[in-house]
């Protein structure tokens, strides 16, 4: 027994190290000639009581998932709530979009107008405060933030923070300390990218007579350091301002439940 571990020991001596920095030299290998269209933006959302994520006898549950916590669409993972996640924002636009109600239909939008649309004067108000067409649809006043996600290990992945309803408030704070940033230049102060500095987005609890829900809560951290991610950012500002970056919007309800009460 004992000769037989020492030969153990021996084949573990021999065992060659992978070096990480051969996948460097096969870069982008293997993903042929794919483009913006063919790829999907994820979203990154926040988990509320409702969505399949945190109950254990549905297919789309996610161990470990509570509501409150943030999840990314496309990847399948979910951050803290209360420790955050760092991204980074690259663009942002503003969209008015059209919803039936839930069940109702596709899932998907039924249209998506510009920021320069009067879309908003054609509806009514209702006692839900969702704002209704007269063909009984409802807008929603949609403020898409494109953003890096920064991982722990130094990564950065693309996704989308849509913020509408009670979150359209956040979303008019975060565009506010983007703007209000002022930095020291050769030529005197001047208002740095959007895609210089780094956020962490957390989730708080909210509520107002409707209902109870998690909403973001935003603060910003500092500077981007590393130059590789400054140039991943710009480069997905500039896609998102050519138009190459294309947004599969869906209902909400469909994939994490959430839904903040108007």
């Amino acid at each position: 027994m004992a000769n037989a571990v020492k030969k153990n020991d021996e084949k573990k001596t021999n065992v060659i190290q992978f070096d990480p920095s051969i996948f460097e030299k096969d870069a982008n290998q293997g993903l042929g000639n794919l483009g913006m269209d063919d790829l999907a933006i994820p979203f990154l959302r926040i988990l509320s009581d409702t969505s399949p994520q945190i109950k254990k006898r549905d297919p789309l549950y996610i161990e470990g998932a509570e509501s409150g916590m943030i999840y990314n669409t496309l990847t399948k993972e979910i951050y803290d709530g209360e420790a955050g996640v760092g991204v980074i924002p690259c663009a942002y636009q503003r969209q008015y979009i059209e919803w039936t109600d839930r069940g109702e239909g596709s899932g998907a939008p039924v249209n998506i107008y510009p920021a320069e649309s009067d879309i908003l004067s054609k509806t009514t108000r209702d006692d839900q405060r969702k704002d209704r067409l007269a063909n009984g649809n409802y807008i929603e006043d949609t403020a898409n933030h494109y953003c890096l996600v920064i991982g722990a290990d130094g990564t950065s992945s693309q996704v989308l923070v849509a913020m509408k309803s009670t979150q359209r408030k956040k979303s008019k704070r975060w565009n506010s300390l983007m703007l209000g940033l002022k930095m020291k230049g050769a030529n005197g102060l001047f208002t740095p990218p959007s895609y210089s500095h780094l956020y962490t987005l957390k989730t708080v609890a909210e509520s107002n007579n409707l209902g109870n829900w998690f909403g973001w809560d935003i603060s910003r951290v500092g500077p981007v350091e590393d130059l590789d991610v400054y140039n991943a950012a710009k480069a997905f500002a500039d896609s998102v301002a050519k138009g190459e970056v294309k947004v599969k919007h869906e209902d909400e309800d469909v994939d994490s439940g959430e839904k903040a009460p108007y």
